[in-house]
């Protein structure tokens, strides 16, 4: 099915498997604990505490009855974790992959909590899963399969915009949170006027925000300039300042790596390698990116494609990240690079365009080696600052922009009034015209990415760690900020005026 092809085309769960290698290294929860353990060595937070906000609040699974085109019915596991209530909604994609379980979406929901709380997004951590391969099924049982989803989750009270809030990830897209949206609308929409809050990464024909698609790279691009153009962080790491002019490869040419690709390259960055879950092509001179989408679009592979490598099979198409580059990105799936690799990659950067790429055991690699790893919780965290964005023009119920934008258009014609500037027409038009949608969310994206960026390279300077340590002791302390002004009691006192209450009673 064509379309189902195209939707599907950010990933494809069983095949982007094949890029981990870490059979023998700690599962995807162990490592964002470890992580979490390493950071919390370096804050003062008392341990009760770290407890509370290291575990995850509440894990739901249910299965999904679905009747096949062919008459026959099957069961479906799906899971919904929410992680962090110290601000709601709760926020986190859901992913369709043959591989899901609840260590998985466990790990992804705490990272989520902390990749929104670095970059100050004030929600919660989420993330859920269903699990099958979509590619298996047709159209009309993937869209009964995620309304199903969707209704579950609303009677259970996992869905709705003050209360959680999914997402796309992997192998789900727009129609996906169109279907959800939909089926919320119908079953709660007359309660809820803000019932197209429910989910984010909507079309914009349901509600989505422009800018939407490309977020998530467009945020790993902007994070690794930031830090380029930072003269402390290069003058730190001994960097040449500027993309302009530095190799990068790319492992996963889906959604992410390829807005990622087209970034840099207009940057002036030059893409030497690309790394697919089929194949990979290596260039030195340098790769065509949009000719290279549309290649692989269009066949489904890179055999065939003008390089000047091109290398078969999944597996081996994993070497090329140990080309010569100065900039690394997966963008692909969890634990890709690890201690089977690790310490082949000569890449002075690592870019993680992907959730936990990076194993714990790599990570100790990269510090010895000098190489500089910007972590997932930051570089990742583009597609969930702009999935905020498009959740506040749900609630407020009007597109960013358009209460300004005749004003400052009006505002402009009059200050060139009173210059008189010589301007041309078209420069003129330039200058008086008023923000987009998109021109404000790029603009607001590249001030969180840059703030988020700045703010964790001067940690890690100053305690001496790696940037990743750096940018989970800034999130678990915001969080543990959030507990001490707020209080997490609650629960208790209520369990105590209740026991009051029945106490008087007997009385």
């Amino acid at each position: 099915n064509w379309m189902l092809s195209k939707i599907a085309r950010v990933a494809k769960p069983s095949q982007l498997r094949f890029f981990s290698q870490a059979a023998n290294e700690p599962d995807f929860l162990e490592q964002v604990g470890m992580y979490f353990d390493e950071a919390a060595k370096h804050t003062e937070i008392p341990e009760d505490v770290l407890n509370i906000i290291r575990k995850p609040n509440v894990t739901i699974k249910f299965n999904l009855p679905l009747k096949r085109d062919n008459g026959k019915f099957e069961s479906i596991e799906a899971y919904r974790c929410q992680h962090s209530h110290h601000r709601l909604p709760c926020k986190g994609g859901i992913r369709y992959a043959e591989d899901v379980n609840a260590n998985e979406v466990e790990a992804l929901a705490s990272l989520m909590t902390f990749k929104m709380s670095l970059t100050d997004v004030p929600f919660g951590g989420g993330k859920g899963g269903v699990k099958f391969n979509p590619r298996e099924y047709s159209m009309a049982e993937n869209e009964r399969i995620t309304r199903r989803f969707a209704m579950e989750l609303a009677k259970k009270g996992f869905l709705g915009p003050s209360v959680d809030v999914p997402a796309p990830d992997m192998a789900t897209g727009g129609k996906q949170m169109a279907w959800m949206v939909d089926t919320f609308k119908v079953l709660y929409g007359e309660k809820d006027v803000n019932n197209f809050g429910c989910v984010t990464g909507k079309p914009m024909s349901c509600g989505g925000i422009d800018g939407r698609p490309e977020a998530t790279g467009l945020g790993v691009f902007y994070g690794i300039r930031t830090l380029l153009d930072y003269e402390p962080f290069c003058k730190h790491y001994n960097f040449t300042p500027g993309v302009r002019g530095k190799t990068v490869i790319i492992q996963g040419y889906g959604n992410v790596g390829s807005w990622a690709a087209r970034f840099f390259e207009n940057a002036g960055s030059k893409i030497t390698g690309i790394v697919e879950w089929n194949c990979g092509i290596y260039d030195k001179k340098g790769i065509d990116v949009e000719t290279a989408i549309k290649y692989f679009e269009e066949k489904g592979t890179f055999k065939g494609f003008k390089c000047e490598k091109y290398i078969e099979g999944g597996a081996e198409a994993q070497k090329i990240m140990e080309e010569d580059c100065d900039i690394l990105l997966p963008c692909a799936t969890e634990k890709s690079i690890n201690l089977s690799n690790a310490d082949k990659i000569k890449a002075r950067i690592i870019g993680e365009g992907a959730n936990g790429p990076t194993t714990y055991d790599a990570q100790k690699i990269f510090d010895k080696k000098g190489s500089v790893v910007v972590p997932d919780l930051l570089l990742n965290s583009g597609g969930v600052t702009v999935s905020y964005f498009e959740w506040l023009k749900n609630i407020q119920h009007v597109r960013l922009g358009r209460l300004i934008k005749g004003w400052e258009q009006k505002s402009a014609n009059q200050i060139l009034d009173v210059l008189k500037t010589p301007y041309s027409t078209e420069k003129m038009q330039d200058v008086i015209k008023g923000p987009s949608e998109k021109d404000i969310v790029y603009t607001a994206l590249d001030d969180t990415m840059s703030k988020a960026s700045i703010e964790t390279f001067l940690l890690a300077k100053e305690k001496g760690v790696s940037m990743r340590v750096a940018g989970y002791i800034i999130a678990i302390s915001k969080v543990a900020f959030c507990y001490r002004d707020a209080g997490i009691t609650i629960q208790t006192a209520q369990s105590e005026i209740l026991k009051q209450t029945l106490q008087q009673k007997k009385k």
